[in-house]
């Protein structure tokens, strides 16, 4: 393992950040001369950024906290054209409508990891339409296009992997490496900014960045990625079975948050709590080493800290006691996830398995019968082991909602509209 200077490059490592860096001991070298600019980018293709993107997030707080300055990329002229790294097929073309709902709706989560303003490691926040939009097509393509080969280009896996499988790339998608560089080049020219950092998927993007400011500003210019982050049993990180872990709480609510946290698997828990805390190493180093019942303890703690630095701390002490009321205690919560039925449907009788994956607690009705059968599924705490078994009005509890629980880690409110 290398051994850096710098406190920013030390603490990436430390905690599992790093995979790739061009030229990392200029970087580390000049990490610890003074401070440095780094930017991450973020397009605009939904409202709001999910668990995936935490990483790059929490790499721009460590830089910050390490006392330098971090810019956040907003793709608002690369959203346009749409990243086809790994894709098989072009994203959606949005308006431009949509895509500034979407910035819109990103923007609120940095807030929380960064602080933005005027001083010298502030963070600032920047749009690159404001410069791609600029550009006419001529000018970009004698400006820009003399820089890259295509040969070069098809050598690239987010070219190379796309038609080796034969699904077809648009000249628009091709153009999307020459933006993305063109991003860093301006950011360098603009804010000083010498560093991109991004997902490993992002190398060969970032590494055409790197050549073409160098080429062209005559200015140091480097690129950093992180690991491509698998859960323990192989899953992507920032996906469950129910869709997306989203960042904002109007489209995950915090609870929700917390729990995906909590029910993470055990051999993850000190690899996240590395990456998607701020908690000491050492506090890190004692939580791994729990065994058996008291991981969830680790657990718990993860699923607070990952909460806090999202929600505030606010919303993740009131998830960690809902979570405790429902799980430990069986006392239901206005905070707890509700899905509103139609009372008809009771009113007909609905199957448990039906219901179940009507209210995503299960992906199918095959899966919620085997999850039954097991002793998964419960009705207001009470273990129903037929997924045919028929829910009705007369299931509705005190509160007027049923309780329908996957084992001890999901909780669904029924109510009847």
């Amino acid at each position: 393992m290398t051994t850096f200077k710098s406190d920013f490059l030390n603490i990436l490592q430390s905690r599992g950040f790093i995979h790739q860096c061009t030229d990392a001991e200029a970087l580390d070298a000049q990490a610890c001369a003074g401070t440095i600019t780094a930017y991450s980018g973020y397009d605009a293709t939904a409202s709001s950024l999910h668990a995936g993107h935490l990483v790059q997030i929490m790499m721009l707080y460590w830089l910050q906290k390490t006392g330098h300055r971090p810019i956040v990329l907003m793709g608002g002229g690369t959203t346009k054209v749409g990243d086809p790294t790994f894709k098989d097929t072009q994203r959606p073309l949005l308006t431009d409508e949509q895509i500034q709902s979407n910035m819109d709706g990103i923007k609120s989560v940095f807030t929380n990891f960064l602080t933005f303003g005027n001083g010298p490691t502030d963070a600032i926040m920047v749009n690159n339409n404001d410069w791609l939009s600029e550009f006419g097509y001529i000018e970009f393509l004698r400006n820009f296009g003399t820089h890259f080969t295509i040969n070069r280009m098809l050598t690239f896996d987010s070219v190379k992997l796309r038609l080796e499988r034969e699904q077809p790339m648009t000249f628009l998608e091709f153009n999307y490496m020459l933006m993305q560089a063109v991003d860093f080049r301006e950011l360098n020219s603009k804010y000083g900014c010498v560093l991109q950092m991004g997902g490993s998927d992002q190398w060969g993007n970032i590494v055409n960045g790197v050549e073409l400011t160098r080429r062209l500003n005559q200015k140091p210019a480097f690129g950093l990625t992180t690991p491509l982050l698998t859960t323990a049993s192989g899953a992507k990180m920032g996906k469950t079975l129910g869709g997306a872990v989203w960042l904002n709480a109007d489209a995950l609510s915090p609870y929700d948050y917390w729990q995906y946290w909590r029910n993470a698997e055990d051999a993850d828990v000190g690899k996240f709590l590395k990456l998607f805390t701020d908690i000491p190493l050492d506090e890190i180093a004692r939580l791994e080493k729990l065994q058996g019942a008291e991981i969830n303890e680790a657990k718990k703690i993860l699923a607070d800290a990952a909460t806090r630095m999202v929600h505030g701390e606010a919303a993740a002490q009131t998830a960690r006691d809902t979570a405790q009321k429902a799980f430990e205690q069986g006392v239901l919560s206005a905070d707890l996830p509700t899905v509103e039925i139609a009372r008809s449907d009771l009113e007909a009788s609905i199957m448990l398995a039906a219901l179940a994956t009507q209210i995503g607690l299960t992906q199918s009705n095959g899966e919620a019968r085997r999850l039954a059968q097991g002793g998964g599924l419960r009705v207001n705490d009470a273990a129903i082991t037929d997924g045919n078994q028929n829910i009705t009005l007369n299931d509705l509890n005190s509160d007027g909602v049923i309780k329908v629980s996957q084992g001890k880690k999901k909780i669904v409110l029924v109510r009847p509209v």
